[in-house]
């Protein structure tokens, strides 16, 4: 086990006051310092003061000491009950110094996580965060903080994957349609409050699949050939047939199948429920093949648009 001694710190051309503001938003719905979405967002279980736990991500800790405006001290869980602070230190009447510094140890499997991928999304979060305070504090960013190769590739890799949940009682449009169901799956990837909550921006999304996927597809249309089933080709995706505020329904009736797939917004996660009723022998061997493929498309498709919505978030957009 060793002891990590890892400093982040910007000079800021903005008073003590302004930049101590901002750290008191940390972890509000409104944050304007922690690079979320782009990085899982800094969530506590109460307002920013002593006692309040959470974390981002997998790391927890627990707020040690705040004193508003000047200082705050979060506890690990892990990382042998280190901490990490954040402070702002008057240079002057119209200058600070935003620092963040991480003491702590690398017990057990940490001592090869944390020099091998930990420390590089550490250091990348921490100067996006400092970009973020330096934006939002009216000054300018004169070099913003860019993503080596090796964090985007562990970004990429350790983005959320949707989660398998029950069909939302709350997806209204899907009720009814269709008649019978044979086949019913949903998966869901939570929302942070800057990403749009319109279910036509996801709708649009899926139409940008991964490259797999649009392999895939390819081969569905060789396979639907060989089974005598019409080609889909639509470059729009399935029609859309009812929506409102937060639901989108979409889906097409065929000879071998009917099919619906619900894009519901709501409780702050995006939930997409897919329906399938089969009529005939070739829509069973159709759907034998394709649900093997299903999970799998749903997942990453989903992914890909929760991930790029996310790195689109620009910290200029959300000054104020």
């Amino acid at each position: 086990m060793r002891t990590v001694r890892n400093v982040h710190e910007r000079s800021i051309a903005a008073p003590a006051a302004t930049v101590g503001a901002l750290l008191d938003r940390l972890a509000a719905e409104d944050d304007p310092l922690w690079p979320a979405p782009a990085w899982p967002a800094l969530r506590l279980d109460r307002p920013l003061g002593p006692g309040a736990t959470g974390g981002h991500g997998p790391i927890r800790y627990t707020v040690e000491e705040y004193e508003p405006g000047r200082r705050v001290r979060f506890r690990f869980e892990q990382l042998g009950g280190g901490y990490h602070e954040l402070s702002v230190i008057p240079r002057g009447a119209d200058r600070c110094l935003l620092r963040h510094v991480l003491d702590a140890a690398t017990p057990g499997m940490e001592l090869i996580t944390w020099p091998l991928a930990v420390r590089w999304m550490h250091d990348a979060v921490l100067e996006e965060l400092l970009d973020n305070a330096q934006r939002a504090a009216g000054d300018v960013v004169t070099r913003p903080a860019r993503r080596s190769p090796w964090v985007r590739l562990l970004h990429r890799m350790l983005w959320p994957r949707p989660r398998a949940v029950d069909p939302p009682a709350a997806a209204e449009l899907l009720r009814g349609a269709p008649g019978r169901v044979d086949f019913i799956d949903a998966w869901r990837v939570e929302l942070h409050p800057f990403m749009p909550r319109d279910p036509e921006y996801w709708r649009r999304e899926f139409l940008r699949p991964p490259p797999m996927v649009r392999a895939l597809m390819v081969l569905r249309q060789g396979f639907v050939g060989l089974l005598g089933i019409d080609r889909d080709g639509s470059r729009d995706g399935f029609p859309v047939l009812a929506r409102d505020e937060h639901e989108l329904l979409a889906g097409t009736d065929a000879e071998h199948l009917n099919f619906r797939i619900s894009l519901l917004v709501a409780e702050g996660g995006m939930t997409l429920t897919t329906v399938t009723e089969l009529h005939n022998r070739r829509g069973r061997l159709y759907f034998a093949v394709v649900r093997r493929f299903h999970p799998f498309v749903v997942r990453a498709m989903m992914r890909r648009a929760h991930r790029a919505t996310a790195l689109r978030s620009t910290p200029a957009a959300r000054v104020g």
